[in-house]
């Protein structure tokens, strides 16, 4: 099986993977330093702790998004200078995909709804079906149903009963009080590097790595201007890298 070193810095959280055969190693920070001060020494643990050179990893999964904007483009900069250093092909996963796939490993149910706060009173989300795979199978390909938009929370559709996740449903309770889905919704559900890796893993294997250079975030909401917070953030993650 492939190596795949994941890293996810989509939200309040950034988190890495290692997966190296069965074998997966985490870590993550929340909160105490930014995403690009806390990735890189996180990414040596997890190395140090496998004993894997950079190198023999086969490729690098990150959460491409949406999410948000700074975190997307922080793991997709940070991914970039360790591809082009190591001379490893990049593998892009949409965040709420990995956190659709963490929902069902943690809560089962065939059908999930993916909500992520996407800020300014508006919401991230999409649906998927697992069709027949058992939430303990390593990882069971989401097939979307809706694919990821960009709405308020009163626009949230799905189709069907689900079960839901995301910090959406903290974050715009009140708005998405009456909706059926909302109730029992996994609210600490949330992307994380270990099912990036994982899903990584299959769309590597698949063919769908991509050049460093190529490498991109996956917006749905158009930016105009970053913020000094942002440029710093940014130019942090460049430097890092």
């Amino acid at each position: 099986m492939s190596t795949i070193l994941a890293i996810e810095t989509s939200s309040e959280m950034a988190s890495c993977a290692l997966l190296r055969g069965e074998k997966l190693y985490t870590r993550s920070s929340s909160g105490v330093r930014t995403h690009s001060q806390a990735i890189l020494p996180m990414i040596q643990e997890l190395l140090a702790e496998a004993g894997v050179a950079l190198r023999e990893c086969d490729a690098i999964a990150y959460g491409s998004g949406p999410g948000s904007f700074t975190g997307v483009r922080t793991a997709c900069g940070i991914a970039q200078g360790l591809g082009y250093g190591a001379g490893l092909p990049l593998v892009p996963v949409v965040t709420l995909d990995a956190m659709a796939l963490a929902c069902h490993q943690q809560h089962g149910g065939a059908d999930v709804l993916a909500v992520l706060d996407a800020r300014m009173s508006e919401v991230y989300w999409a649906q998927y079906r697992f069709g027949g795979a058992s939430p303990a199978a390593p990882a069971a390909l989401p097939l979307s149903v809706l694919p990821p938009v960009l709405s308020a929370p009163e626009a949230v559709a799905p189709q069907g009963a689900v079960t839901a996740c995301g910090n959406g449903f903290a974050a715009y309770a009140a708005a998405l009080a009456d909706q059926p889905f909302a109730a029992g919704a996994h609210a600490d559900v949330m992307p994380h590097a270990a099912q990036i890796a994982q899903l990584g893993r299959i769309a590597f294997a698949a063919g769908q790595g991509v050049k460093a250079a190529d490498a991109q975030p996956f917006y749905l909401r158009n930016k105009i201007a970053y913020t000094s917070a942002e440029r710093r953030e940014i130019n942090a993650a460049k430097a890092a890298a």
